[in-house]
């Protein structure tokens, strides 16, 4: 049996594929065009990796089957050959960037027709070529006459050794990738390309594009199209104001704190005042030495400092409330400050607890819908622990065919605590000990089954603990109604029979007891009774602020400061500032 010679095989059709060109695309309009791109690879000097490979292959599968199906195909290749990893690969070799280049494309092609893939050579770009980059300056240009181009001062990563700026992915765990150095946050003049003025248009169009219904939901993501208001908190000490952007502006009763991005401007304002400056800036100096990944992370522990002295005034209560400055905050996104409400946001729920800070509830949750003429009843739901074996405790009632936990109406202005541990010993003889309050109220609107009437709960969860694991006998009436058995939490969340029974224990298994959806203003004054959706834009009236849209997009910092790039075809006039170099004389 012949042995099969793949390696002759292979180089025989190579140099027919070469010679013959059959897979450029054709000045031929009559048939239908199909363009295949794929991320055109940085040429490094070690070649292809199989990240390239498996990219590539799927693309090239695709425009095979395009050209058996009639289409005129154009599946180019290039260089994305400028950028830091060639001044890097130059600083260490002493090899002049131009070089490297010329070396690391020529192994990339030789490998790339080794593996045949389809491309149209005849098409090859480099971004490094004067001939590609004057095109990319003309668009630079362009985009400068329509506004769209500008240079400002932003925060941005720098590396304290090289004395340059850094992606975002170019700092790993606070240090330089290139060097290992120390990096910070400095504020340096960037250009700018004005993507924000597109926003809005980036977010309808997604609607247009055949994209997968994932990938939609992370562009719109990224996009990060917020409908809010802007509300200004004076600050106590004359110092003007600050003004946030929240999209929760039904929740402002509840902001029980203000909390500013490390580099917001009006830190530095207060400093005169700040009774603590000297912690402030070294924590504002670890805060500058991080990326913004590292500051967003979600598992990330929130930290933040109070700036004492400082204090702000809520707009919609005239309470003083306390400022804190925390990394979590950015100084680009919203207004670079946000107003707290712990008992409605998971994050500032958090940052609340760690620094004991006051929740106060001003959402109600309704579950169901009310009814005229409707029982009302204050209860409690009682969430009972047993140690020994992390079970809680339930009520399997017999004639209704329902599984709930200890429930009960609160009586002679009893607390709640009280109320839970007496109904939980009345209706299954557990001796309980009350830990904690679960959070918020809960307002239910049900038809009692048993007893045949409408009924309106407001409800609030109490965490027990048991004491006695053997229960004192129950009169007969409550034996004939349920039996008291104990199961997981995941049992008893699966099975129990009305979802407002189930709330107590998901705030105590979550350990946040923020509620984030709508429902029913409380503790707001003369909004009390509305409902949150409607409210929103009437505590924003009240208040003397506007209602707004804002984006998580950013506006795109283009310029690098690199040896190895393209120059911004822009001269610096002393009378007339930033001057386009003629077309006529480009590439820079």
């Amino acid at each position: 049996m012949k042995q099969h010679d793949h390696k002759k095989i292979e180089k025989k059709w190579q140099k027919i594929w070469d010679k013959e060109k059959p897979w450029q695309a054709k000045d031929n309009y009559k048939k239908p065009k199909f363009y295949g791109l794929i991320e055109f690879p940085y040429p490094s000097g070690q070649g292809l990796h199989i990240g390239h490979i498996r990219s590539n292959t799927a693309m090239d599968i695709i425009c095979h089957k395009r050209r058996a199906e009639g289409f005129n195909v154009l599946y180019p290749i290039g260089w994305d050959a400028f950028g830091l990893p060639t001044e890097n690969y130059a600083v260490k070799t002493g090899i002049q960037p131009a070089v490297v280049i010329k070396q690391n494309t020529g192994t990339f092609r030789r490998q790339l027709k080794e593996l045949g893939f389809s491309f149209d050579w005849s098409r090859e770009i480099n971004t490094t070529n004067p001939n590609y980059y004057k095109w990319t300056q003309w668009i630079f240009l362009k985009m400068f006459e329509k506004g769209l181009a500008y240079k400002k001062k932003i925060p941005i990563n720098w590396c304290l050794s090289c004395k340059i700026g850094l992606a975002n992915e170019e700092v790993i765990n606070g240090k330089c990738e290139r060097c290992g150095g120390e990096t910070e946050k400095r504020e340096k003049e960037q250009w700018m390309l004005a993507i924000t003025k597109y926003a809005d248009r980036l977010d309808k169009d997604l609607d247009e594009v055949d994209y997968l219904e994932e990938i939609k939901i992370q562009q719109r993501n990224w996009i990060g199209r917020s409908e809010g208001a802007e509300i200004e908190f004076k600050i106590k000490t004359g110092l003007g104001g600050v003004r946030v952007f929240t999209t929760r502006a039904d929740t402002l009763f509840g902001a029980t704190y203000l909390v500013l991005a490390p580099e917001h401007p009006m830190v530095k304002n207060f400093e005169s005042k700040i009774e603590n400056r000297e912690e402030i800036k070294r924590y504002i100096e670890t805060a500058r030495k991080k990326t913004e990944i590292e500051r967003t992370a979600e598992e990330k522990e929130k930290t933040g400092m109070e700036l004492k002295g400082i204090k702000a005034i809520n707009p919609a209560n005239n309470k003083e409330i306390p400022v804190f400055v925390a990394d979590y905050v950015l100084p680009d996104y919203g207004t670079g400050a946000i107003m707290a409400v712990p008992a409605h946001d998971e994050r500032d729920f958090e940052f609340a607890k760690k620094y004991n800070l006051p929740v106060k509830e001003v959402i109600l949750p309704i579950e169901g819908e009310p009814h005229v003429g409707s029982e009302f009843r204050e209860t409690i739901s009682a969430i009972v622990y047993r140690k020994s074996d992390n079970k809680f405790l339930a009520l399997k009632w017999k004639k209704f065919n329902w599984l709930s936990v200890p429930i009960g109406g609160i009586e002679n202005n009893e607390s709640p605590e009280k109320t839970a541990e007496r109904e939980v010993l009345e209706e299954t003889g557990y001796r309980t000990k009350a830990i904690t309050k679960l959070g918020g109220h809960i307002e239910s609107h049900f038809f009692a089954e048993n007893k045949n009437v409408w009924r309106a709960r407001l409800d609030q969860p109490v965490l027990l603990e048991l004491i006695d694991d053997k229960p004192a006998g129950v009169d007969s009436e409550e034996r004939e109604k349920h039996e008291a058995i104990w199961l997981n939490a995941d049992e008893l969340l699966s099975k129990i029979t009305h979802k407002y029974n189930g709330i107590g224990l998901e705030r105590h298994l979550r350990k946040n007891y923020a509620y984030t959806s709508e429902g029913k203003i409380i503790n707001s004054g003369k909004f009390d009774g509305m409902e949150s959706k409607k409210a929103a834009g009437a505590i924003t009236e009240l208040v003397g602020g506007k209602m707004t849209t804002k984006y998580k997009l950013r506006d795109w910092v283009f310029s690098r400061q690199r040896y190895w790039g393209e120059p911004i075809p822009l001269v610096f006039c002393k009378k007339d500032g930033w001057i386009a170099v003629s077309e006529k004389d480009l590439p820079v």
